[in-house]
């Protein structure tokens, strides 16, 4: 009888534990580095600025503002998979599974989406009530952040009309900067901006080495991308743009304010494999592949940021 029990037991909890894997399947958990890094450099600027100016850091705020940007950006990736699945988008031989191997149903995504708006708008309340920035400062680029990360695929849609790079390269660098930033400090200081510029140039490979290995399949499904308006040879040259830029930019920080801004440049010899790969057509993890570049290398540039004490 005990045995009996035993394996009716795990016949009940298997589908449990699927549904389980399959929420955070959906989250795509290998991406939060492109919104996570952003924050973190934020802080350290705000950081950076708060010890120049006599006041504290706030650890509470920080972990909220990571609470209120992972929400939103896993919310976005749910509006994603929602109406791409639905615009017949994803295929048999996509990435994302989540409603094509039927982990979750279409409710179930709507639903999740929907708990982790919420918690993202709890978190932005209680920031407001303990941060020194003014409400309506802090409302404006929130919003603006979450909205970004709805319209990408909600709404108008910007993805399916070759505007999702600009939406990306807007969430995921100047308004989680200055966000993380303002939340920080109290204040709004434009400069903030321009320390995003190498992390969002990396984010945005990201998203084109993605679009760039579905172009075919996005052509299929009648939706337009950058990549399949470049096409290919055009898509390879913009993604070594878009990767190797931001070494430039590290190099001549490092001649011009300090030698710690070489620090990124380790990550390197990743860069130039993730080139081969593009180059060879060895696109399937690509995307992943580029997430794992951005993470190190955003790592390296947020410690020299640190070390280097500059706002």
């Amino acid at each position: 009888m005990a045995a009996t029990a035993s394996t009716s037991n795990q016949v009940r909890n298997k589908p449990s534990q699927a549904k389980w894997l399959g929420y955070v399947l959906a989250l795509r958990p290998w991406s939060f580095a492109a919104s996570f890094i952003p924050v973190l450099l934020g802080s350290v600027l705000s950081y950076n600025y708060n010890y120049n100016s006599t006041q504290s850091f706030s650890w509470p705020i920080f972990l909220l503002t990571v609470i209120v940007t992972l929400s939103v950006h896993g919310a976005g990736n749910l509006v994603n998979t929602y109406y791409d699945f639905h615009r017949g988008v994803d295929y048999d031989g996509a990435d994302d599974r989540t409603l094509i191997d039927h982990l979750l149903t279409a409710d179930e995504v709507v639903r999740f989406g929907a708990i982790l708006y919420t918690i993202a708008c709890f978190a932005f309340a209680v920031i407001v009530c303990f941060s020194q920035a003014r409400m309506e400062v802090l409302a404006f680029v929130f919003f603006g952040g979450l909205s970004g990360s709805f319209q990408y695929t909600g709404g108008f849609g910007f993805k399916y009309y070759a505007l999702g790079d600009i939406m990306i390269f807007i969430s995921f660098g100047p308004i989680a900067v200055l966000f993380a930033f303002i939340a920080q400090a109290g204040v709004c200081v434009v400069r903030v901006v321009y320390y995003a510029i190498p992390l969002v140039l990396i984010t945005e490979a990201i998203l084109h080495s993605n679009n760039a290995r579905d172009l075919e399949s996005d052509k299929r499904a009648g939706i337009i991308t950058l990549a399949i308006i470049l096409g290919y040879k055009r898509s390879y040259i913009l993604y070594v743009i878009l990767l190797f830029t931001p070494y430039l930019i590290f190099a001549c920080m490092a001649i011009i304010s300090s030698p710690f801004y070489a620090l990124p440049l380790i990550t390197l010899y990743g860069g130039l494999n993730l080139e081969k790969q593009f180059r060879q057509g060895n696109l399937r993890k690509l995307p992943v592949e580029t997430a794992r570049l951005n993470l190190l290398l955003g790592i390296m540039y947020v410690l020299s940021c640190f070390l280097t004490g500059d706002i």
